[in-house]
């Protein structure tokens, strides 16, 4: 069978931006057949390469962001690494950044600088705050936007302070995926118009969007949601509980018709006087210390299945070397392994998530050595002479 071409198959990305939010939506749209062109400081790189995980010297957390893309460097504080930049995009449908507005002003580097080139050129910047408002141009990461969003002040357990989540760039996960959805509606805005589009987010924003009730329940009677521990603070039961062997379970009776199993599998007939999911809030301490009871009295494994066959939901609270082993995780391919050149060996990470019927992902290579494209691409895209690039080179622009 030929191999299917991904639906982004013909898209090029030049991706001059780093970290992780913004390169993450560059990696969503490779896997789908986007060509992505990573623009790197020379000498340095992005600073991805120099995060944990480590193989030897060489970091596994840029192996795995930075797939499926050629790394190019420019140097975009000089003037002619700049202008290297402009005559890519010329050849680019997306130009992804996350330089502050004033950074980018200063430099020509600019919406309107790019649409000057191309005309139909999709920009996506973003920055901690976005491009307009008091803090536009405040610089910010994953740990700011997740604070600054509302999720810091609700994570952790009451009467202790705030916590952050245990990954530290969850903030950047999200927006990527949000900016990658951004992405893809300006494309299609772009193939109905004809006209060029500029994509403004703020890392906050994404974040800020998915904690849909704290607004409204502010709004509504001055409701400020708190810190509420492994307890879901809109249902009861619904939360992590202990198991007879040390592990935890969650378990989420979202529905009525959840409750009503759950009190059946726990045989305690006596609490379906707690008939509402407002009575049951009412009295969480006692409904989730019956659950944590039962949860106590059965090892993981034999619960999880247990509670299946009851058509009850609850899952396993898994750590990476149980998920690394979970037939599965294996049946659905979640985990792929993509050998890399660099190390001369391969590299596991997840896979894309979801299966389509008419096309699949590709991770085709890992994150690739700082600049080991940027010949080929200045050839290969701008016709530039080995003359040319060599006096880039010289003078530190590439």
């Amino acid at each position: 069978m030929a191999p299917r071409v991904g639906p982004l198959s013909g898209v090029r990305i030049l991706d001059a931006a780093s970290l992780l939010a913004a390169p993450t939506t560059a990696s969503f749209l490779s896997e789908f057949g986007a060509e992505v062109i990573k623009v790197e400081q020379p000498g340095a790189g992005d600073t991805m390469r120099r995060y944990p995980p480590f193989r030897g010297k060489v970091s596994l957390l840029w192996k795995v962001v930075g797939k499926n893309r050629r790394s190019l460097t420019l140097d975009l504080r000089k003037t002619e690494g700049r202008q290297v930049l402009m005559d890519l995009a010329k050849s680019c449908d997306i130009v992804l950044l996350n330089f502050r507005p004033e950074t980018l002003a200063k430099w020509g580097l600019d919406f309107d600088d790019f649409v000057a080139v191309r005309d139909d050129i999709i920009v996506l910047q973003l920055t901690a705050y976005g491009r307009t408002g008091p803090y536009a141009d405040r610089p910010g990461f994953a740990r700011v936007a997740e604070a600054f969003s509302g999720l810091t002040f609700r994570t952790g357990f009451p009467g202790s302070p705030p916590s952050q989540s245990g990954y530290p760039m969850l903030g950047d996960g999200i927006a990527g995926m949000y900016c990658a959805f951004a992405v893809m509606l300006a494309l299609r805005q772009r193939d109905l118009t004809g006209e060029p589009q500029l994509i403004d987010i703020g890392l906050y924003e994404p974040m800020f969007r998915i904690l849909e009730d704290q607004i409204a329940a502010h709004a509504e009677d001055g409701t400020v949601m708190e810190r509420s521990g492994n307890s879901n603070p809109l249902i009861c039961p619904n939360g992590m509980f202990p198991t007879k062997d040390d592990r935890f379970v969650c378990i989420p009776a979202s529905t009525e018709t959840l409750w009503k199993r759950l009190v059946d599998l726990m045989g305690r007939p006596d609490l379906l006087k707690y008939d509402s999911n407002p009575e049951r809030i009412s009295h969480r301490d006692e409904i989730e210390g019956a659950v944590e009871e039962w949860t106590r009295s059965h090892e993981l494994t034999d619960l999880v299945e247990i509670c299946a066959t009851a058509g009850v939901a609850c899952g396993p609270v898994y750590s990476a070397a149980e998920i690394a082993r979970d037939p599965h995780i294996a049946a659905r391919g979640s985990i792929v392994e993509v050998f890399d050149e660099e190390t001369g060996r391969p590299v596991r990470m997840a896979a894309s998530a979801g299966r389509f019927s008419g096309f699949e992902a590709t991770v085709s290579g890992t994150g690739p050595a700082l600049g080991a494209h940027t010949g080929e691409v200045l050839t290969e895209l701008l016709g530039y002479s080995a003359e040319q690039i060599e006096k880039l080179r010289d003078n530190g622009a590439v």
